[in-house]
């Protein structure tokens, strides 16, 4: 669908005045004189899936104390450069460590069964900050909650944690987990371990980071708009946002009000395509019924498909050549591997994806009552007044970001009554794709118009989100896979689409991706 004279001349002016104030904030902003990359992996076993680790350590090839020191050793060396793990727990995690490798030496009953109870005994993890952790903060970066505690466990890590895995500690978010960027005024600015001056994403963004740098094996996410994908992206490492009530979404802060529960998904984010599955199965629960997770994939026996770019919004970038090429190169590859067709698809209501997610996540739920203001959760049982807030921010007096506090002022602006107009595209395009995928099928779409921005530039191109947004309003599954590194030396990536449900495809087309494209790349070798 072409573009009308006025689109273009809106794009025009949303492409012009933010790459002015971009030009402006960049001969302004100082420059740094610190490392712009970490050093590479030295220990061989930061370099071992989480599958493999447990395998070693059941069979007792290595303890766990080995394994957890190994992690501490590499985010003592690299979290001072990223700033991505914001509270550990080392002392805790080593002890749990000993208490793991003293039940694998009493158990008498053998691998087998420390196996199917404890999948993951042993293994070091990380997680979110606005996962509750039991003893750990769960602010979300929220400077009025700097002394919360978690109380209790969020469901998912609980059950990550009854299967063996041992936390580590918890890791950075975008303030109240509603940005682009991780970066918050209670813990500082977390960057991308390719490159220390560019963004790691948002909101797991500290997850991206100290996975993509070799610090942390497995992770965990949510995403309401991107917020696994991006920093998996951007981090050059794996993730799956599952289908729809896969995966409980309890436990987190802030938490999912109106239908925000519908929209949001929370589940693994790792540096091997291998450990995705067992994580998800372990995360779901009882849940994990509802997918076909023991299913075996044939993949010659799937449809694929391809999606250029989002049809020409004006609110977003232009897709970077590279990303177009590298997704090419992924259509090309099935193709020749397979013996399958990529057919190049498009849809016309994706050139509104930012319009159709902010309207859905404004609606209310079923019994009509609207989620909570963001502006409420920035105030955390005070005030806050975002007009207020910037000038403050102007004299550097606020305790809000600048993405925070523009937040809150669109959703001042916004109107009470949806678009009638964006409710018929988002019912259009849920039918075709769902139409388009059904059981058998799998969408190849762009992860981010960009590689990996610097530090506070998406404030430029706010809307650009829209990309892995979409796709939370939709409900479909969606597997992140890095696809090697651009000119530059920054992670190339795609998004995997399934059909309701059938995560267990795109997962299946991960390990096939990590198998022909290499997977992650150690960044200190990059």
């Amino acid at each position: 669908m072409a573009l009308t004279i006025g689109e273009h001349v809106q794009r025009f002016l949303l492409v012009l005045v933010p790459r002015l104030f971009l030009t402006l904030f960049r001969l302004v902003s100082p420059g740094t004189k610190r490392p712009k990359h970490l050093p590479p992996i030295k220990n061989p076993l930061l370099t071992l899936s989480a599958v493999q680790l447990a395998e070693k350590i059941r069979r007792r090839e290595v303890t766990s104390v080995e394994v957890v020191q190994a992690y501490i050793d590499r985010i003592q060396e690299v979290n001072p450069l990223l700033n991505a793990l914001v509270k550990d727990r080392f002392s805790f995690a080593i002890q749990e460590a000993a208490r793991a490798d003293k039940l694998i030496e009493e158990e008498n009953g053998g691998e087998d069964v420390l196996r199917s109870r404890f999948p993951l005994l042993g293994v070091p993890l990380s997680v979110k900050e606005s996962f509750a952790l039991q003893g750990m903060p769960n602010s979300s970066g929220l400077k009025s909650r700097r002394k919360v505690l978690a109380s209790v466990d969020a469901p998912p890590v609980a059950l990550l944690k009854r299967a063996g895995a041992i936390p580590l500690g918890v890791t950075n978010t975008s303030e109240l987990c509603m940005w682009m960027e991780s970066s918050n005024h209670l813990y500082g600015i977390t960057s991308n371990p390719y490159d220390l001056e560019r963004m790691c994403g948002g909101s797991s963004g500290g997850e991206g980071s100290i996975i993509g740098g070799g610090a942390s094996v497995i992770g965990i996410g949510s995403d309401i708009g991107g917020s696994i994908r991006m920093p998996c992206f951007f981090n050059g490492i794996f993730g799956h946002k599952p289908s729809k009530d896969v995966v409980s979404n309890d436990g987190q802060f802030p938490s999912c009000t109106g239908l925000q529960n519908d929209y949001s998904g929370s589940g693994p984010m790792c540096r091997y395509a291998e450990d995705l599955l067992p994580l998800l199965k372990i995360m779901a629960g009882p849940n994990a019924d509802k997918l076909s997770l023991s299913e075996e994939v044939d993949l010659k026996k799937l449809r694929f498909f391809t999606v250029v770019n989002d049809g020409g919004s004006p609110l977003t970038s232009p897709v970077d050549n590279q990303l177009i090429q590298a997704q090419k190169r992924v259509a090309a590859r099935l193709e020749a591997d397979l013996g399958v067709t990529v057919k190049e698809v498009s849809f016309p209501q994706l050139k509104y994806s930012f319009q159709i997610w902010d309207t859905f996540l404004a609606l209310p739920d079923k019994d009509g009552k609207p989620p909570q203001p963001f502006v409420e959760l920035m105030a955390d049982g005070g005030s806050v007044w975002p007009f207020w807030e910037l000038i403050k921010r102007i004299f550097g007096r606020s305790e809000h970001t600048v993405a925070a506090i523009g937040l809150a002022l669109m959703e001042r602006s916004h109107s009470s009554k949806p678009s009638q107009f964006i409710l018929k595209q988002k019912e259009e395009l849920q039918k075709e794709m769902e139409d388009l995928l059904g059981t058998d099928g799998v969408l190849l779409y762009p992860s981010h118009p960009l590689l990996a921005p610097k530090h506070h530039h998406p404030l430029f191109t706010p809307y650009n989100f829209a990309y892995t947004g979409i796709l939370n309003i939709l409900g479909l599954p969606v597997t992140q896979c890095p696809l090697g590194l651009s000119k530059e030396r920054l992670p190339l990536g795609v998004q995997v689409v399934a059909g309701k449900l059938q995560d267990h495809l795109p997962l299946a087309v991960a390990l096939y991706l990590e198998k022909t494209f290499g997977g992650w790349v150690d960044p200190g070798m990059a």
